[in-house]
């Protein structure tokens, strides 16, 4: 017997519970299509919206800076990491979101993660939406406050919970459209029913950040949110994230939070692609590339005659884990990337298909996504096609959930 051997036993729970996850190895990418053990997969499985991570103005941006500023940051900014185009960057996030001040960190999880437990500590609330990403529910715990969970988007039930709550300072967090569901959150409601009950508002705007908003700003600096967080790594197509906000909170990042001080910075090349990204989604170009997301999005979820979401995520809920990825195995076979997202990334139950939108999506791969998912889905959705052509409109297929 080993000390070790309970590893065995955890692996074949999550097996025999459906859960077990094993990881894929993409050997190239051109445009939305991936190659996949040998395979051209049509990639519905990537947050890289507006198509800049497989842009070469990135990938040269990058390696300027890599020529003069070398590859890696060589240590954590606070030492000698911290170069000018960081400095650029950081800027660049602050003018195009309006607020007065950003700090930069290496990852959304390690922002979230670094932010609250300097924000609340074992005297203070958080008020923490019930459908929020892991890396705030695990900033939450970090902080060792008091976590409140509200019902997801439950505006009344977060007021209920502000007045019955007190502590030194309460913070109300929550995704501006969120990861899973492609649902956004009334920011204007939360930011005015935290103001009334002197409470922060933070914002995760990550999957809202680059697609929505003016010039693709986001969603929650615009609706008075006190601290905005946001990523590089969707939108923008490289890696990284941010916190916006007072210039006060800035400098106090500084000196608290864990995952920046005691982190080396982010490669050069990486922040250098990331500002190249951020200056194409600003321009003319952005705009056309977000009109395109949310024209397919539309287009697609129009198709199979569900809501309308928010951003470019598409869910189809088919409950256990089971069909989930049996419906995603088919879609594969047709040359079609779409993942099963199981517990415990969604609750027990709600297993799905979770379908991204990029603009660099052609008309045709739209046709065979939805074709796809009539197929693979047909437990869920009753489709007749009619002769027509290869993009699907809303004219072009008839769904109904059964």
């Amino acid at each position: 017997m080993s000390a070790l051997d309970f590893l065995d036993e955890e692996l074949a729970a999550l097996e025999r519970a459906g859960r077990l996850r094993t990881v894929r190895t993409v050997e190239a990418r051109r445009g939305s299509e991936v190659e996949v053990g040998g395979r051209r997969l049509v990639n519905f499985a990537s947050n890289d919206y507006l198509g800049l991570g497989v842009d070469g103005r990135l990938a040269a941006a990058a390696a300027r800076a890599e020529q003069e500023l070398g590859v890696g940051a060589g240590s954590s900014r606070l030492i000698s990491g911290h170069t000018v185009v960081t400095e650029r960057l950081e800027a660049a996030l602050a003018e195009m979101i309006g607020a007065p001040s950003v700090r930069l960190f290496n990852s959304g999880y390690a922002a979230n993660t670094g932010l609250l437990p300097v924000l609340a500590g074992p005297s203070d609330v958080i008020f923490s939406d019930a459908l929020n990403h892991a890396s705030l529910i695990d900033g939450c715990r970090l902080s060792r406050a008091k976590v409140v969970v509200y019902r997801h988007g439950d505006l009344e039930g977060l007021e209920r919970a502000l007045m019955a709550e007190l502590g030194r300072r309460r913070i109300v967090i929550t995704e501006s459209v969120f990861s899973m569901d492609g649902d956004a959150a009334d920011l204007s409601g939360i930011v005015a029913v935290a103001r009334a009950r002197e409470a922060i508002t933070v914002v995760d705007d990550a999957h809202a950040f680059g697609v929505l908003g003016a010039r693709g700003a986001g969603l929650g600096w615009a609706a008075g949110a006190d601290i905005v967080v946001g990523t590089l790594g969707k939108s923008f197509g490289a890696a990284g994230a941010f916190v916006a906000g007072p210039a006060r909170l800035a400098d106090l990042l500084w000196n608290r939070a864990r995952t920046l001080v005691f982190s080396t910075g982010l490669s050069t090349g990486t922040q250098a692609a990331a500002l190249a990204g951020l200056e194409i989604s600003r321009g003319v170009e952005g705009d056309a590339r977000r009109s395109r997301v949310r024209e397919l999005t539309i287009r697609l979820c129009d198709a199979l005659q569900i809501p309308r979401v928010a951003a470019a995520i598409v869910p189809l809920v088919l409950g256990s884990e089971d069909a989930a990825v049996a419906a995603s195995k088919q879609l594969e076979a047709e040359g079609l990337w779409v993942p099963a997202i199981r517990p415990p990334t969604v609750p027990a139950g709600s297993a799905r298909l979770r379908i991204t939108l990029g603009a660099n999506h052609e008309d045709q791969a739209l046709a065979r996504l939805v074709a796809g998912l009539r197929g693979a889905c047909a437990s869920m959705f009753h489709v007749e096609r009619s002769a027509s052509p290869d993009v699907p409109t809303p004219s072009m297929f008839h769904v109904e959930q059964t």
